[in-house]
């Protein structure tokens, strides 16, 4: 295959496999209603927990970070690692954007930790216990997403290669992009706290 075309296809692949919304199609088979009407209209995990389902908000969460991996991972053992950052990197636009929620989706950050995982699974590791000890102390989600997806570049370009640094650089400028109205709440004080 062309290069160009490995790469369009790696996008094309990563998009649509992140464009599966799982939060929005669990709570509709669990009869809890369209969850883009609830809380911050979100599609992700920490959403789903505001329906007061732990179960669901759980899989949610497994599900959003495993088809970030497993795009990444699919891609990376067939098509070559480039192929399978770039991938990755895509299966997060698909979550934030899904063409079948008119581009109305999630924040990305467990597919964006799912991504980081395979890309470089210290990087991945360091960003995941970096999001569970702030979520331990201040109990606010989009603030554990911030402080840890903003150390992943660091961890990266420490741990691991200069595309993986790039790309958690990019995930990262995304990710605060989507917590824009969540960071004016920080400002404020009047951000939501986990399990409220």
């Amino acid at each position: 295959m062309e290069p160009f075309l490995l790469l369009a296809s790696a996008a094309v692949i990563g998009y649509l496999i992140g464009s599966i919304p799982f939060g929005l199609v669990l709570t509709r088979l669990a009869g809890l209603g369209d969850i883009r009407q609830l809380g911050s209209g979100n599609i992700g995990a920490t959403n789903v927990l505001r329906t007061g389902n732990k179960f669901l908000a759980s899989l949610t969460l497994i599900l959003d970070t495993g088809k970030g991996a497993a795009s990444a991972w699919t891609v990376i053992t067939f098509w070559g690692y480039d192929a399978g950052l770039i991938t990755g990197f895509f299966s997060v636009l698909g979550h934030n954007f899904p063409v079948w929620l008119q581009f109305r989706g999630g924040k990305g950050v467990a597919t964006t930790l799912g991504v980081l995982l395979i890309a470089s699974w210290p990087t991945g590791i360091l960003t995941c216990a970096v999001w569970l000890i702030i979520a331990g102390i201040f109990r606010i989600s989009s603030l554990a997403a911030l402080g840890a997806l903003a150390a992943s570049p660091i961890f990266a370009e420490i741990l691991s290669t200069r595309p993986v640094t790039y790309l958690a650089l990019a995930l990262a400028t995304l990710a605060f992009i989507q917590h824009r109205q969540n960071i004016r709440r920080l400002i404020q004080g009047k951000e939501n706290r986990i399990g409220k």
